[in-house]
């Protein structure tokens, strides 16, 4: 069993500022739900029972959302016309555990997964990058979940990108063996040149806890941070990892363009807008045409 998910949310987002001066980009919404929401699900979903939040100082709204807002839910109780929803009252459910770990300088994805070695311990865990969103009829996390339950390696999603965009992500070279995708290098970031594939890392790993070791050690890498795909490398040396194909939909949210399209798209697929929004759609692309 998989008890535990990482979340590494200290990141400054850069890309969205002036907005993250004071709003964490974990935090945007999509349509009504913040990104973190999402994340959150999906983990719960796969199974997991403990949350590990790898945050920072600067960010108190990320803990601040897991709290109870007594004076918010009275005045909305107070309002009869308002109907609080099920999921502003209760985030996670009672049984969940959240941890939350300030990461005091941003060193990378490597460290940060390295801050949260105490809370895990020596088991396996799902790592979760936010800002990838992924729609899907099975939860991505779970998906992987399952494959992990059939062979007990670690598991590194992964989608194709164009060539010319292989310097956005970690690259990762396959072979086939009994059907199964194994990794046999994994690169950070490569120019196009230099990429093994268009294969690329997206944000959903399962990790077994001999990460820890290669991580504790590891050197800073591209960019000057302690790279957890430089950790990954090392790991082969030592078991198998695979590369995990998923069923679903990536949107980067982490890109202006990728926050766009996942609002727009989750906003169509939505029970209670996408009519509306359907038919606001395309009188706007009438008008402009």
């Amino acid at each position: 069993m998989i008890r535990t998910a990482v979340f590494p949310v200290a990141g400054m987002g850069v890309r969205f500022l002036p907005a993250t001066k004071s709003t964490p980009k974990e935090m945007f919404p999509i349509i009504d739900k913040p990104l973190i929401q999402y994340a959150i699900d999906e983990a719960l979903a796969a199974g997991a029972s403990r949350l590990v939040f790898i945050t920072s100082s600067t960010k108190p709204s990320i803990k601040d959302y897991f709290s109870d807002n007594l004076k918010l839910e009275s005045r909305l109780t107070k309002a009869s016309k308002i109907q609080i929803p099920e999921d502003f009252i209760d985030v996670v459910p009672s049984n969940v555990e959240c941890i939350f770990i300030n990461q005091d300088f941003p060193l990378g994805l490597g460290h940060a997964i390295l801050c949260a070695e105490n809370a895990v311990g020596d088991e396996p865990f799902f790592v979760h990058l936010v800002d990838d969103l992924i729609y899907s009829e099975e939860p991505c996390l779970l998906q992987m979940k399952n494959h992990f339950d059939s062979y007990n390696h670690s598991i590194i999603s992964v989608e194709k990108v164009p060539i010319q965009e292989t310097s956005k992500y970690g690259i990762v070279e396959l072979s086939k063996a009994n059907n199964i995708n194994v990794i046999n290098s994994i690169v950070e970031k490569p120019d196009p040149i230099d990429a093994p594939s268009d294969m690329a890392v997206v944000g959903r790993y399962i990790l077994t806890p001999k990460i820890f070791n290669f991580l504790a050690d590891q050197e800073k890498g591209k960019g000057n941070e302690i790279q957890l795909t430089d950790a990954i490398s090392k790991l082969l040396l030592e078991e198998q990892v695979h590369a995990f194909v998923f069923d679903g939909i990536r949107y980067d949210c982490g890109s202006k363009l990728g926050y766009l399209k996942a609002n727009i798209e989750y906003g169509l697929r939505s029970d209670e807008l996408g009519n509306d929004f359907l038919k606001y759609l395309l009188a706007l692309k009438k008008e402009s045409s």
